[in-house]
């Protein structure tokens, strides 16, 4: 997959990976659209890049999802390549009873505003000679953090869809990606105490490593001590979820 020349719509775009994806993709002459649920953080990283087109969504809403999509189709009919980014993740003690809400948003966030979205922007895509879908999933999506067990229910969620879709999509234009990152520094982590090290990334490593997947047309990536989580998986749970 060429990593130029394409129309790139970031959900979850205004900080942390998204954000670093839109850099790596303008600065490899892309256009970029991002969306995100926070004006501020729209406006903040437009004026950090003055090229990005930024919108409002809320991805776990669908009137926000149906909003998006025909502001895109009339907008940017160019659009190639679509990012479901956009994820939330909570620290959930099952044993107080009281989680209800907080695991509706994730999942409704984490889960089901990707899969409608693609399922929306799809028929879009294979209208382009070459596209692509990349979901972002996560090392936990393998070896699970005790700690935030719906937001790694609803990663090792988003594998088995990719690998799905990817099946179902093999003779078309459209090209579907994983990129698994281990603990990356940005706001999602940022109140997490552990763990630390070899098991932490930056954001623009990150998107350096997913912009190289889908050069290479790798598939399917785990970048950092995501390539541990998943091949080691019992020893490193027991390491990530020492008491």
């Amino acid at each position: 997959m060429k990593t130029s020349g394409n129309t790139v719509l970031i959900t979850g775009g205004g900080t942390g990976i998204g954000f670093a994806l839109a850099q790596e993709f303008i600065s490899r002459g892309n256009d970029v659209v991002i969306c995100g649920r926070r004006i501020q953080r729209l406006q903040s990283a437009k004026k950090q890049l003055p090229g990005l087109q930024t919108r409002v969504c809320d991805v776990s809403k669908a009137a926000s999802r149906k909003s998006l999509v025909e502001w895109l189709a009339s907008g940017f009919p160019a659009l190639n390549i679509l990012v479901n980014n956009a994820g939330i993740q909570r620290a959930i003690d099952f044993r107080t009873g009281r989680n209800l809400p907080q695991v509706d948003a994730e999942l409704s966030t984490n889960l089901a505003g990707p899969i409608h979205l693609s399922a929306s922007l799809i028929p879009h895509l294979r209208k382009q000679k070459r596209s692509a879908i990349v979901n972002i999933s996560s090392g936990l999506a393998f070896t699970p953090l005790a700690a935030v067990p719906v937001y790694c229910a609803t990663k090792a969620a988003i594998h088995a869809f990719t690998l799905s879709l990817r099946h179902q999509l093999r003779n078309t234009s459209v090209r579907v990606f994983e990129a698994a990152p281990p603990i990356v520094r940005t706001e999602l982590s940022g109140r997490r105490s552990r763990p630390e090290g070899d098991f932490v990334m930056s954001a623009h490593e990150v998107a350096r490593g997913i912009l190289e997947a889908l050069e290479n047309d790798t598939y399917e990536v785990a970048l950092g001590a995501a390539t541990h989580l998943r091949q080691q998986r019992e020893a490193m749970f027991a390491a990530l979820n020492e008491s």
